[in-house]
């Protein structure tokens, strides 16, 4: 994503484009993570409070390896929050419930961006003034990325969070067959996304929650938005 942008971009949208990058590494994968936390706790399971996790200092959560992989193509992780499926009543909807929270929590925060981007577009000409054209590239990069890790995170493979919620439709014995494979899975995917094979089918989908949340985003403003 950051050498296609190079190509192509000028310095404001490049510029516009690290902010919200770094924005999105300190801010919103703090409280992606959090949100993980909250309903893992809320549900009766203390393991992420007890570790530290249930804050959104950004310090408890960024894993650096994810966080430059954000930089770079616009997948990324933190660290995963700690959880002990044996503390919910029930364990499968226990986590299923606790893995849907950080995604949720992304749909959110990329709603809000894109209805801030929509109103800047409103109320404003981003093309004749130089601070409104950065402030509308932040929010517009922002709230991609957040579109983002929400579609990647709900890929069903370990250790995404999608993978938790195939474990509440997939018998145990499947599930637990698969996660006996989660290190070749995760580098796996470390090779499709460098090499762009993923990039392009989750870019794809991402592109499509992108228009649906927009085109939502934009109704307040009469339907204006790009």
């Amino acid at each position: 994503m950051l050498f296609s942008l190079l190509r192509g971009a000028n310095t404001i949208e490049i510029i516009a484009y690290l902010f919200s990058m770094a924005f999105v590494v300190f801010c919103t994968l703090p409280i992606h993570e959090y949100a993980h936390a909250l309903v893992a706790t809320k549900l009766g399971d203390k393991t992420a409070k007890n570790s530290g996790r249930l804050t959104i200092s950004p310090m408890a959560h960024i894993d650096w390896i994810g966080a430059l992989m954000i930089l770079l193509v616009g997948f990324g992780y933190a660290k995963p929050v700690p959880v002990n499926a044996r503390n919910f009543k029930n364990p499968k909807l226990g986590m299923a419930l606790t893995a849907l929270a950080g995604p949720l929590s992304n749909i959110i925060m990329a709603f809000v961006f894109l209805l801030l981007k929509n109103a800047v577009l409103a109320f404003t000409d981003p093309n004749t003034e130089v601070l409104w054209f950065a402030i509308y590239y932040f929010l517009y990069f922002a709230a991609s990325v957040n579109i983002s890790l929400a579609v990647f995170n709900l890929i069903p493979v370990p250790p995404l969070d999608g993978s938790r919620v195939l474990n509440a439709v997939l018998p145990a014995k499947y599930y637990f067959k698969i996660m006996q494979y989660e290190r070749y899975i995760v580098i796996g995917i470390f090779i499709l996304l460098l090499t762009g094979a993923l990039s392009y089918p989750l870019s794809l989908l991402s592109n499509l929650v992108y228009k649906a949340l927009n085109f939502a985003a934009s109704l307040p403003f009469g339907g204006i938005g790009v």
